[in-house]
């Protein structure tokens, strides 16, 4: 009974430490701030029957014009997990090929191993910048792919895969494999740094393009589990429609209401989340180059993340193994490198979720663990 493998990533959703680094959400909202008087009263009179199976029109509505697209594009679904996953059955049966990166989410890579896809892995590096190279991906492409999953920005570090790329790997797809479709997990595009510019959405750039994201990380309301897929592809998105009937028939209407009522807001919301994540960026790139004796980092085009490597010339193996259990006496936790599919001595490092002082406070932790390692191993 393997289907879907153990990976302590787990953790993440288990005991909270004092000094959350790992994660790589914001603050979570809180219902008060969504709600006022009037919203209370009308979701009070609000019926607790099944939603449609494509998601409320209202929502789909505020969705496609975020994404420049059709309301009938987008199928809502039980935040951005349940789009990978019936993206992935819908489209691989048992011995089809997708294609997709490491490091990464890895219930992205999950998700497709559970339908029986065999996976190729495009290696992403740290001493790179975790750029994609089109050559390394050309060549995983056969006439058996059925699916090429990226996330732009990416997951565990925060790069982006530039539009011009997307559409070289189109072209790529099109000679190789052109039944293929192309999936971009956009859930930090909107996540940028404070004025940053935020990068066009994926899905206009063909027919073959599958656009998901959710309200799990740029709106900190991952506990109302509401996600999209986008597709300007007729049959598959019935097919998504048909699946998701199929799984969970419908989204809760409560979440579809409320999700209604983030995105209402969502220019406040966003920018404020902008404009904190500024500074915890701004303070993570002030505490690398405070420790630069000891670590090295690549620096996020946008999200709440980043990656973080244990300088070799000071941290052995060892040393690398007695960082990790310093840290949990220490109340912090980061994202151990392997749970993506990375070397150890990356950690992803999360900046949005604490406030400032408490992320200062981490940090300081963080280094003085860093410190103690070093003099144990020396």
């Amino acid at each position: 009974m393997t289907r879907f493998p153990a990976n302590d990533i787990i953790s993440l959703v288990g005991e909270v430490p004092r000094y959350d680094l790992a994660e790589s959400v914001g603050p979570d909202m809180r219902l008060a701030e969504l709600l006022d008087a009037s919203a209370q009263a009308s979701l009070g009179e609000m019926l607790l029957g099944y939603g449609t199976a494509q998601g409320d029109p209202r929502l789909r509505r505020m969705i496609a014009g975020l994404h420049g697209v059709d309301p009938d594009d987008v199928v809502v679904t039980v935040g951005g997990m349940h789009a990978l996953f019936l993206i992935a059955f819908t489209l691989c049966a048992r011995g089809d090929e997708a294609v997709t990166t490491e490091p990464l989410f890895p219930l992205a890579r999950n998700a497709l191993e559970a339908v029986g896809a065999k996976v190729r892995i495009v290696t992403l590096s740290f001493d790179h910048g975790y750029q994609l190279d089109l050559a390394d991906l050309s060549r995983q492409l056969s006439q058996r792919t059925r699916l090429v999953s990226l996330a732009s920005p990416q997951n565990p570090s925060g790069v982006a895969v530039p539009l011009k790329a997307l559409r070289a790997i189109l072209a790529a797809m099109e000679e190789k494999c052109p039944a293929a479709f192309l999936l971009v997990d956009e859930t930090y595009r909107e996540a940028a740094y404070g004025h940053d510019q935020v990068a066009a959405a994926a899905a206009g750039l063909s027919r073959k393009v599958i656009s998901i994201a959710s309200l799990s990380k740029c709106h900190g309301a991952p506990g109302l589990r509401l996600g999209w897929a986008i597709t300007r592809d007729r049959a598959l998105r019935e097919q998504l429609v048909r699946g998701k009937f199929n799984t969970v028939i419908s989204c809760s209407a409560v979440d579809e209401a409320l999700a209604l009522k983030v995105l209402e807001q969502r220019a406040p919301i966003i920018a404020e989340r902008r404009r904190r994540l500024a500074e915890g960026w701004a303070r993570t790139a002030a505490w690398v180059a405070a420790n630069d004796r000891l670590v090295e980092w690549v620096q996020p085009n946008a999200g709440a993340l980043c990656c973080v490597r244990l300088k070799r010339a000071v941290f052995d193996d060892v040393a690398v193994s007695r960082f990790y259990d310093a840290l949990a006496s220490e109340g912090v936790r980061v994202g151990n490198g392997s749970w993506f599919g990375d070397e150890a001595r990356v950690f992803r490092l999360g900046f949005g979720l604490l406030s400032l002082p408490d992320l200062e406070a981490a940090l300081e932790r963080l280094a003085a663990v860093l410190r103690r390692a070093t003099r144990a191993a020396a």
